[in-house]
């Protein structure tokens, strides 16, 4: 059996950042739930509320030996713009927060210099959060694998950020 390491990581709205992490090769699950925030055991309603200081989330699980957390940072940055505050497209809130949560002491670091690297490329500031990772709790069964149960395609092929 592969060993896994974990990722944790507030793009947007979980559905198309869960979509766009379950094609990469390495990546042997994506979740999606809500993290950072006050409230024990969020719904999707209390999320939505903005109220609760959790963010939207996908937590990844990969095999260090395919992909490495640098590749899995190097797709988070591509799959949303890491300069808008609370806010991804139509989606505006806190819980549409950019946000690296790290497990390690590596990846902190790693998640660090990833975003020094990248700021020189962005036109705006990187608002990006790094912070450790706190309570993971899963949405609603409905969340998981949205695109894929209602025949949607992942808007964010493209890497278009």
């Amino acid at each position: 059996m592969a060993l896994k390491e974990k990722a944790l990581f507030g793009a947007g709205c979980f559905w198309s950042v869960e979509a766009f992490f379950r094609k990469i090769p390495g990546v042997s699950e994506a979740t999606c739930g809500y993290s950072g925030g006050l409230t024990n055991n969020p719904t999707y309603n209390d999320i939505c509320s903005g109220e609760t200081g959790h963010a939207e989330v996908v937590q990844i699980e990969y095999d260090p030996s395919q992909i490495t957390y640098d590749g899995i940072l190097n797709a988070f940055w591509s799959c949303h713009n890491p300069t808008t505050l609370n806010q991804q497209g139509p989606d505006i809130g806190s819980q549409y927060r950019s946000v690296i949560f790290y497990f390690t002491e590596e990846q902190k670091i790693i998640a660090r210099s990833s975003k020094i690297k990248l700021q020189p490329k962005k036109c705006e500031p990187i608002v990006t959060e790094i912070l450790p990772a706190t309570e993971f709790y899963r949405a609603e069964e409905y969340h998981q694998k949205y695109f894929e149960k209602n025949n949607l395609i992942n808007n964010h092929d493209d890497n278009s950020y």
